[in-house]
């Protein structure tokens, strides 16, 4: 009975000095809003989050170094975080619009994650497009 338990420490000994080997490397990445309902310029940012850290916590870096990027959310009790809106521009139901999350990859695909600000975990290099858009 005890030998599952000691293999299952040993395994998880040898896996932290790689795990934490990374953990002090900071994962950078943009943020680009853009407008596809005014067609405003777009704004990119510079940012990161710590390793394996989620998208919410590299915005809110940003809101606290970058005075000209601002965000607000709210809690959804079944889905987490959800954009209400970026830099003053709140999405409107009466209007039909929204923030969109997209995710250009260092590759230059464009991606729709299956999950918000709350548990995205950005790449290095990603561009994460918070695009304001129509449905």
């Amino acid at each position: 009975m005890m030998a599952p338990a000691l293999l299952s420490a040993v395994l998880l000994l040898l896996l932290l000095p790689a795990a934490s080997a990374d953990s002090s490397d900071p994962t950078n990445f943009t943020i680009m809003v853009t407008n596809a309902v005014t067609d405003s310029a777009n704004q990119t940012y510079s940012t990161y989050v710590v390793y394996r850290g989620i998208l919410l916590g590299g915005m809110r870096r940003l809101q606290d170094s970058n005075s000209g990027f601002s965000f607000t959310y709210t809690e959804n009790l079944n889905y987490g975080p959800f954009l209400e809106s970026v830099n003053g521009l709140a999405g409107n139901s009466e209007e039909r619009t929204y923030w969109e999350l997209l995710v250009q990859k260092p590759n230059s695909t464009v991606i729709r994650p299956d999950v918000g600000i709350g548990c995205y975990i950005p790449s290095a290099n990603d561009k994460i497009i918070l695009n304001f858009n129509r449905y």
